[in-house]
């Protein structure tokens, strides 16, 4: 399942939310440096989804705070 997410970083409260259209915007704490905040998203996705972060790769906006994962392949 892909899904469309909106990272944002630096903030002061962790979560996610459900956007319309079945987006999701996630909050880290993390600073973007080093893959950080898109570890720590990945890993807040997991939990929302309750699944392990092994089950969740992006496929697309490594660099970018618009991405697209993949949910429960490989």
């Amino acid at each position: 399942m892909k899904i469309s997410v909106r990272v944002t970083t630096r903030a002061k409260r962790e979560g996610v939310e459900t956007l319309a259209g079945g987006r999701l915007h996630v909050s880290v704490k993390a600073k973007a440096e080093g893959g950080a905040a898109n570890a720590r998203a990945l890993g807040l996705v997991a939990g929302y989804f309750k699944i392990s972060p092994k089950k969740i790769h992006i496929i697309r906006g490594h660099k970018t705070p618009a991405k697209i994962l993949e949910v429960g392949s490989r």
